[in-house]
């Protein structure tokens, strides 16, 4: 990490769910919080409680320095919409394979 740079990642257990167009395509109560200086909390989910049939893979990824290179799926109309990191570095593998949505609803129960 940079200098003042921090990630933390830390089992939460927000009911998170995401809806497109009136159909649920992810709902979890055991998300991974990640935490990362400029960012705001991004709530990673865990494949077993996203709808991955709905995903279509995209060619699209980028690359940060501090979790490495994300690949990206897409929904109808939604270009991208979803990021997961396949090979993270070492000091977040923690989020390996889990499911993050730019547009994520955090429920309170």
């Amino acid at each position: 990490m940079s200098q003042g740079h921090r990630i933390t990642i830390e089992q939460g257990t927000d009911h998170v769910r995401v809806v497109r167009d009136g159909q649920v395509v992810a709902e979890s109560r055991r998300p991974l919080l990640l935490r990362e200086t400029g960012y705001p909390v991004r709530h990673y989910l865990p494949p077993e409680d996203v709808r991955t049939d709905l995903l279509t893979p995209s060619a699209t990824t980028t690359y940060c320095p501090f979790k490495g290179t994300a690949s990206y799926w897409s929904l109808p109309g939604a270009d991208d919409l979803v990021w997961a990191y396949p090979e993270p570095k070492p000091g977040v593998a923690g989020i390996k394979d889990h499911f993050c949505f730019f547009e994520a609803e955090v429920l309170e129960d």
